[in-house]
């Protein structure tokens, strides 16, 4: 987009005069900006915004009516520190969403990838991180401090409970909570999630080659047998996964993250009677 293209503010809108805008971008009607926003590039405020305290919108942002971004954490150690929310290129925040700044005892910061679509009326809490292309649908709230990673898919309804990691590609299904960490590529389905496959259409849409999800069949059969087992003995079956397929990367992704600290522990599969474990996802 050129430098100089113009920037668009409706008349009724309240933007402070210390709020930094970029070229190109548009500012509907009753929106307010408050003096440490930082705006980028193209960016369209469609009406009835707030974009408070200290956030960035990067380039190409669009929100839609009645969001409110970077307002103060719902927690109540909360005492106005300068703390950020951060949201990347080219995301698409819809109605009625709620995204709240960092705190202190936090991170600092909450932080919205590029490429994301939130539909209306999600909820990100503080100090949560949204990886890159991330789709979360209508109705989904999350606690403070949950992680989601590239490309997940979060569906409608769902409830992420605080400090809760969403792995890289990971699927959660509709009206679904998730109290525990879902490994990277996971599905997960259930009034209380269990895990039921891997996302199998997610990984095929990106285009990972045959041999590799055979292999990522392979191995989540051995880390969660459909004939159940102790939960003492995945440390075992972990260090199986981790030696036979050692040139597996997206394999060996999701052993690490489940080595990974954690404050939740991992989303146990689902019970062997289920007959679900090889669900496609959606």
């Amino acid at each position: 987009m050129p430098e100089t293209a113009a920037v668009s503010i409706h008349p009724s809108a309240i933007v402070d005069p210390q709020a930094q805008i970029g070229p190109g971008t548009t500012i509907g009607p009753w929106c307010h900006i408050g003096p440490d926003v930082s705006i980028g590039e193209g960016v369209r405020l469609h009406a009835n915004v707030i974009v408070d305290g200290h956030t960035r919108l990067a380039d190409g942002v669009e929100v839609y009516p009645f969001v409110t971004i970077g307002l103060a954490p719902q927690d109540l150690k909360y005492a106005g520190e300068p703390t950020r929310c951060d949201i990347g290129a080219r995301t698409v925040i819809r109605e009625n969403v709620t995204i709240h700044r960092g705190t202190a005892q936090g991170h600092g910061l909450t932080k919205v990838g590029a490429h994301c679509l939130i539909m209306a009326n999600a909820h990100v809490a503080h100090d949560c991180t949204i990886g890159d292309g991330v789709i979360i649908v209508n109705n989904v709230v999350m606690g403070g401090h949950v992680e989601i990673g590239d490309g997940a898919r979060i569906m409608g309804a769902a409830a992420l409970h605080q400090f809760v990691r969403i792995g890289r590609g990971a699927l959660v299904g509709g009206v679904c909570g998730v109290e525990s960490d879902v490994i990277p590529y996971g599905s997960v389905l259930g009034n209380r999630a269990r895990l039921v496959g891997l996302h199998w259409i997610w990984l095929r849409r990106q285009g990972v080659d045959p041999s590799e999800i055979h292999a990522m069949r392979r191995a989540f059969r051995i880390l969660y047998p459909r004939q159940g087992g102790g939960e003492g003995v995945l440390d075992a079956r972990l260090t199986e996964v981790k030696r036979d397929f050692a040139e597996v990367a997206r394999v060996q992704e999701i052993v690490a993250f489940m080595e990974a600290p954690s404050r939740r522990g991992l989303v146990r599969g689902a019970r062997p009677s289920s007959n679900v474990l090889e669900s496609e996802g959606a």
